[in-house]
């Protein structure tokens, strides 16, 4: 399980450093840019798969998500004696992103290449340093691979530096490239666990949605992204998961209605039975916040839990009636997976913490809010801030 996020210079995410728990609620008004920190956790599993720069250049490149402001805010700023402005930077402008567990810790450094006249990808970010560490905080006798610019190096079986450094391309993560059973076990066993991360984010129900259309249908335990194998999914909890939560979880929300999915030469289609109606409604007739409703049920309830499921504004386009329901479901899936909701709804987090109330989960409740530009912990002190070292470049 993971216990703390730490981001620093990532839009207005310019030193945060975050307790998790099994379920931890991320909130805040809008503007405290909740949606940042959701993509902090999208760029470390991009990084798993060598996307974390392609990440970044979708979003404007690197110096387009960096902190604008300035290094630190003086006293008197902050008590309003004098006006924000720049002063001179002591560290290395880069990105930094990293987490830590119960039983490994990783950080990454990005930053801008070195000026090279002869190559026209002068933007492109490189990794400045790399490093996976045991624990929780990182210490240099912790390490099990170091990685700084284009050379890394791993420790053996014996827990001694490998003689050899390795050369790495400075676009790549080590986290694709040396993760191998024989050289680096952990980053292999790390590089899984990242990319068994699962992300769901405002599924669309519009009418050409996805969701809506019949298609063939094969086993599905985890629900895609776009969701549009809903009906497999739904079906596969039905035979090989927890069919009694599936039909509970419709029921507690639209009370005496069930979904069915209805195969015709291997196609599959949504069919929804509503009380006081004569005949089951398709896909395509429902409504949009019915659609997303069991969207969330067919990703809450996957057979198949992830280590880590973060959700982002599931509330979006709900009816208020049905987050109770929706907390319900977010409480009993913390019970096989870690989860960070990330929402700007009070209801549903003041929802989600009772239901884990009675669930036995424990829950982090994190507000985030701004001062001077700079997203914050609401109420987070010195003492208070999890222990978090960066690598040094």
């Amino acid at each position: 399980m993971l216990t703390t996020l730490a981001v620093q210079n990532y839009r207005s995410l310019r030193d945060l450093v975050l307790p998790l728990a099994p379920l931890t609620l991320v909130t805040g008004p809008n503007g405290s840019r909740k949606s940042s920190l959701y993509r902090t956790l999208r760029m470390l599993a991009d990084a798993s798969r060598n996307g974390a720069v392609p990440a970044l250049a979708r979003e404007g490149g690197l110096l387009s998500t960096l902190w604008a402001g300035p290094e630190t805010v003086s006293r008197s700023v902050r008590q309003g004696r004098h006006p924000v402005q720049g002063t001179r930077r002591t560290q290395p402008v880069g990105l930094r992103l990293g987490f830590s567990g119960e039983e490994f810790g990783y950080a990454l450094d990005l930053g801008l290449p070195m000026p090279d006249p002869d190559s026209a990808f002068q933007r492109d970010p490189e990794f400045k340093r790399e490093c996976l560490w045991t624990g929780t905080v990182l210490r240099t006798a912790r390490l099990l691979a170091d990685r700084s610019g284009s050379t890394a190096r791993t420790r053996d079986e014996s827990g001694a530096w490998s003689g050899d450094t390795q050369s790495i391309r400075t676009t790549d993560s080590m986290l694709s490239e040396l993760a191998d059973p024989r050289r680096s076990p952990e980053l292999l066993v790390l590089r899984d666990r990242i990319r068994s991360w699962r992300f769901y984010d405002q599924f669309r129900t519009d009418a050409g949605a996805p969701a809506r259309a019949t298609r063939v249908g094969t086993r599905t335990p985890v629900l895609g992204a776009e969701g549009a194998d809903l009906a497999a999914a739904l079906q596969t909890i039905r035979e090989n998961g927890d069919a009694v939560a599936l039909d509970e979880a419709i029921d507690s929300a639209f009370p005496g209605s069930r979904a069915e999915v209805a195969v015709h030469d291997g196609r599959f289609g949504l069919r929804f039975r509503q009380h006081g109606l004569l005949r089951p409604l398709d896909a395509a007739e429902l409504s949009d916040g019915t659609l997303r409703y069991l969207l969330w049920v067919a990703a809450l309830l996957t057979p198949r839990p992830p280590e880590l499921l973060v959700l982002n504004e599931p509330e979006t386009s709900l009816h208020p009636d049905l987050l109770p329901s929706l907390a319900e479901l977010i409480a009993a899936a913390s019970t096989g997976a870690q989860i960070i909701l990330v929402s700007h709804s009070v209801p549903l987090v003041r929802a989600v913490e009772a239901a884990a109330e009675h669930t036995g989960t424990r829950t982090g409740t994190v507000t985030l809010a701004k001062e001077f530009g700079d997203t914050v912990v609401e109420g987070q002190g010195v003492l208070d801030r999890p222990a978090w070292h960066w690598p040094a470049r």
